[in-house]
């Protein structure tokens, strides 16, 4: 994600309140016995957003059915859930901001369900456990989240008629119920149902466009796994750009791009795409999805989003913000953190992409960035405030820390261990979790086993301590 830097929003947490008669368990709990079936839990332990996220299941795909009324800015949807429980579930729920919801099916069962804030809570005529698939049949006009930073995400209207998901880290509740943890990642399946006048971007492969009357169905596979916050459907009045990129390992990727009318062709920013792809691969490793792109779009939000397989713009994209939200392909989106502390992970590595970008393009080196931003940021700078991997309150969560702080950690173990292993250690991170989800403990672990040095001081004062690390 590309955030101003010098907001930092109010400090207010969100707090996670009992809820009466539910169960709320941990993230890391053990599960229950597998005889008697009981609730799942309503958190995934998330020590930044406690509200998020459930337990008792693991997502395996969402198959998303939504048709937009461009005249009233309403939905109405169908979602159907695949997961397996983990324990035998008496009950389980889902997260779900705003939206009616008119009925629930567990394996073609109606079930009876309840709402409770941003919960669905559901209890299937019978017992559940091994794979099954709760189908959610809602609608009406999707909100808008507000981050505890102030900023807006999730379903976000367009002056065009349309409307763009960009949801990063809980505004995917906004428009299909799901199990809002970064950490339960699942295949995705979207058939998005407009009015013709309207095209619509996906994550994934375009599998179909079909017209129907003044109507046209778009539809989007997800084949790899995914978080719920990186997904994302957009319809606007867009030119769309389709076309094939051949990438470092040979692959012919498709590359489509959404570019909002009004912003004209951007032919030099979707020429950069398949550059910038290259740039990267040779890098961090092969390109991890099977498709690429860009979508531009004015919608008033103040930062872009790495959507998975095309990062989302509000209004053209620079030169390094296209480096940046396609970095996040391999850190952030491929590899996933667990818990939101860990944001350094995504945005760290990508700021230190553009770094690798500028010098690879007449700029200064990363070791003289590095230098320049150390010295411009004395012991009292507010850059020292906040530990990169030790977040407390989530209203500082896309401050600079994550993003300044975190791009330097990367410079100082890349002079610590030496530029070839410093290489091998992004690859490797990047091969060994695609797909999947990393934590800074699994990245330090893998540092020091290329390394073969401890590397324990350098992550303890980079990244834990709020303070400015001495000796640099």
């Amino acid at each position: 994600m590309s955030k101003p830097l010098s907001r930092t929003g109010s400090a207010a947490l969100a707090v996670l309140v009992a809820l009466s008669g539910l169960s709320v368990a941990a993230s890391g709990a053990a599960a229950a016995p597998t005889g008697r079936p009981s609730p799942g839990g309503q958190s995934a332990g998330d020590s930044l957003f406690p509200a998020a996220g459930n337990t008792g299941y693991d997502v395996l795909h969402y198959g998303i059915r939504l048709r937009y009324a461009r005249s009233t800015g309403r939905v109405s949807a169908t979602t159907a859930v695949t997961a397996r429980a983990t324990h035998p579930l008496s009950r389980f729920s889902l997260d779900l901001q705003g939206l009616h919801v008119a009925k629930v099916f567990v394996d073609g069962r109606a079930g009876r369900f309840s709402r409770h804030d941003d919960k669905l809570v559901v209890t299937p005529a019978r017992p559940v456990s091994g794979r099954f698939t709760a189908t959610v049949r809602y609608g009406g006009k999707p909100v808008t989240h507000i981050d505890p930073d102030g900023t807006q995400e999730g379903w976000i209207p367009t002056s065009d008629g349309g409307a763009t998901v960009v949801a990063e880290p809980l505004g995917a509740m906004t428009w299909f119920p799901d199990n809002n943890t970064p950490r339960d990642k699942a295949t995705f399946d979207a058939r998005i149902d407009v009015p013709s006048a309207l095209a619509v971007a996906g994550n994934g492969d375009l599998v179909s466009r079909r017209r129907h009357g003044s109507r046209t169905t778009w539809h989007w596979s997800q084949r790899h796994q995914m978080a719920t916050y990186l997904a994302m459907i957009s319809m606007g009045r867009y030119r769309v750009y389709r076309s094939t990129m051949r990438s470092v390992t040979g692959r012919h990727l498709p590359v489509w791009s959404f570019v909002a009318r009004k912003y004209g062709s951007l032919a030099p920013a979707r020429a950069l795409v398949p550059r910038v792809v290259r740039f990267e691969e040779r890098r961090f490793g092969p390109y991890p999805f099977t498709s690429t792109g860009i979508v531009v779009q004015d919608l008033g939000v103040g930062y872009a989003l790495e959507t998975q397989n095309r990062p989302t713009f509000d209004g053209p994209p620079s030169v390094l913000g296209l480096v940046h939200e396609l970095a996040h392909q391999w850190y952030g989106d491929s590899v996933t953190l667990r818990r939101w502390t860990d944001i350094w992970l995504h945005e760290g590595f990508a700021s230190y992409a553009e770094d690798l970008w500028t010098a690879a393009h007449g700029g200064p080196s990363t070791a003289a960035a590095f230098r320049a931003r150390y010295r411009a940021h004395p012991a009292s700078s507010s850059l020292w405030d906040q530990a990169p991997a030790r977040f407390r309150d989530p209203a500082l969560l896309f401050s600079s820390a994550a993003y300044v702080r975190g791009g330097m950690t990367l410079q100082v173990l890349r002079e610590r261990v030496g530029t070839p292993a410093f290489f091998t250690i992004l690859r490797r991170w990047a091969a060994r979790h695609r797909d999947g989800n990393g934590t800074t403990g699994q990245f330090r672990r893998l540092a020091e086993q290329v390394s073969g040095q401890d590397l324990g001081a350098l992550f303890h004062d980079w990244l834990y301590v709020p303070a400015r690390p001495d000796g640099y």
